[in-house]
């Protein structure tokens, strides 16, 4: 039997859908797909149904670019209710404990988060989508198994306290990719020592994207230009997919070594950076891809379009 063939528009850029209240990334990123009527189309990074804010949908050539969004920072806008701990770390699950907050201040809370900042291990949440043995934790969550899971190293960059209206304190998470948001509140609620759960969760920012320089695109906003036959309002709002790559220096190729790298070699370009990735452009400034600077100064092509 054939493979399916992807029917469909043949959509190239970046979407940043602020992604609604109770919608999964995956139902998310199928509706606005739809809306768009593209044959091709991916996430960068799942958030929780209960989570709101930035899901990058990729569209055509940028998925081919979706992994540098994946392993990009993120920053979230958390509110943690303190006293409480849920099956879950999160307002959906069932109350495991109850302690009093009256105690807590400013001081101590300010005190819990310092010992967060900068490299600390992480054991993934049993509500996540890590996979045991070819399963699905959140999976074995359902079932009630607990298995045992690998601490995995994360960065928390900054962690700020936004507001403190007690039970529930506000915070500004700035982490590395991987890390689980829900278990961090969590953390933070034994450490001031009354236990906690997240009790709202926003997504502001992925890798150069960032809600206060960029406004995001609600998927109602969609829903209208799609109801009304609006393809190109629909198009105006899609980013030209190397805006993924702000942070990689720009290289711009000759007509000799942009037919070279297209063919998978190396190549050599003056005054090109000296170590690291860096977005390529043809003679024409049309962008060509990805690549990654050799030890003796050559531009390896990385990924192409």
């Amino acid at each position: 039997m054939g493979r399916r063939r992807n029917t469909g528009r043949a959509v190239t850029g970046i979407l940043l859908l602020d992604k609604p209240l109770g919608l999964t990334s995956n139902d998310a990123l199928q509706r606005v797909k739809r809306l768009f009527g593209a044959a091709k189309a991916g996430h960068t990074g799942s958030l929780d149904p209960l989570a709101t804010g930035l899901l990058p949908c990729c569209f055509g050539d940028a998925t081919k670019f979706s992994a540098y969004l994946l392993d990009a920072d993120k920053r979230y806008r958390v509110r943690v209710r303190l006293g409480i701990t849920t099956t879950t770390a999160d307002a959906e699950g069932e109350i495991l404990t109850q302690q009093p907050v009256e105690g807590v201040d400013e001081a101590r809370v300010r005190q819990a988060l310092a010992g967060f900042l900068g490299t600390i291990m992480q054991c993934p949440p049993m509500h996540s989508a890590v996979k045991h043995q070819g399963q699905r934790l959140y999976e074995l969550a359902r079932k009630g198994v607990e298995v045992e899971r690998t601490p995995r190293e994360i960065q928390i960059f900054a962690l700020d306290l936004l507001a403190m209206m007690l039970p529930e304190i506000e915070l500004d998470v700035h982490c590395s990719k991987g890390t689980y948001v829900r278990t961090l509140a969590e953390e933070i609620g034994a450490a001031i020592g009354c236990g906690a759960h997240v009790s709202g969760l926003r997504r502001s920012a992925v890798g150069p994207y960032n809600e206060t320089l960029t406004s995001f695109v609600a998927l109602e906003t969609l829903e209208n230009l799609a109801r009304d036959g609006d393809q190109a309002g629909l198009d105006a709002l899609l980013l030209p997919l190397d805006s993924a790559l702000g942070h990689c220096p720009r290289v711009r190729l000759s007509a000799d070594a942009a037919f070279y790298l297209k063919q998978g070699q190396a190549v050599l370009v003056p005054q090109a950076p000296t170590e690291g990735l860096v977005r390529l452009y043809g003679p024409s400034d049309d962008f060509v891809g990805v690549g990654c600077i050799l030890e003796d100064g050559r531009v390896q092509p990385k990924r192409l379009i």
